[in-house]
């Protein structure tokens, strides 16, 4: 996973409420054994409706709730493959939420009102380390758990963090080896 320090350039724009997993990758799709390939099926029934148009911006600011439905991992992992680096939105699933930080998808909480204000600023900066968003000549704050944010700072998925504990393991490891099946006397 990449460390995420500061996303910024222009804003795609998902004006909809409640938008659940099963919208944003539709189950038909979840085939795929790998997290890459599956931004091509983003949004796929609302992509043949006329007039639809997502252009593949590093943030996408959407109505509140986004996420909901079935935890599936494939939703962020959709997202991040169409070339999202950070969504901004008023309210997210909690298991969603989650999901996007384990891969380095950088999710935003700010007031719906500030959340239109990006929509309309059509370009954005997310700062992680100053922990805001910059747009239209404003700076609005946000919140993220530290160890989240420690996680995404640092590039770490829950691999990465096991292995900062490689030492530990190896030393606990070798003290459980045995040399082979071990005999009872019954």
């Amino acid at each position: 996973m990449e460390p995420v320090k500061v996303v910024s350039g222009k804003v795609s724009t998902l004006a909809r409420a409640d938008v659940d997993t099963d919208q944003i990758i539709p189950k038909q799709f979840l085939k795929r054994i790998e997290r890459t390939g599956f931004g091509e099926f983003l949004f796929y029934d609302w992509a043949q409706e006329p007039g639809w148009s997502l252009p593949k911006n590093p943030i996408l600011a959407t109505g509140p709730n986004f996420g909901c439905g079935s935890s599936r991992e494939h939703a962020p992992w959709a997202l991040q493959d169409y070339g999202f680096q950070a969504i901004i939105a008023s309210s997210f699933a909690d298991i969603f939420f989650s999901n996007c930080t384990k891969i380095g998808l950088l999710p935003v909480v700010l007031p719906e009102e500030d959340v239109k204000a990006v929509m309309e600023a059509g370009e954005a900066e997310v700062d992680l380390e100053a922990l805001e968003v910059r747009f239209a000549g404003r700076a609005v704050p946000f919140e993220l758990d530290a160890d989240r944010r420690h996680r995404l700072l640092n590039g770490l998925d829950d691999i990465a963090l096991t292995l900062q504990n490689a030492d530990e393991i190896g030393e606990y490891e070798s003290t459980r080896e045995r040399p082979g099946p071990v005999t009872l006397n019954l």
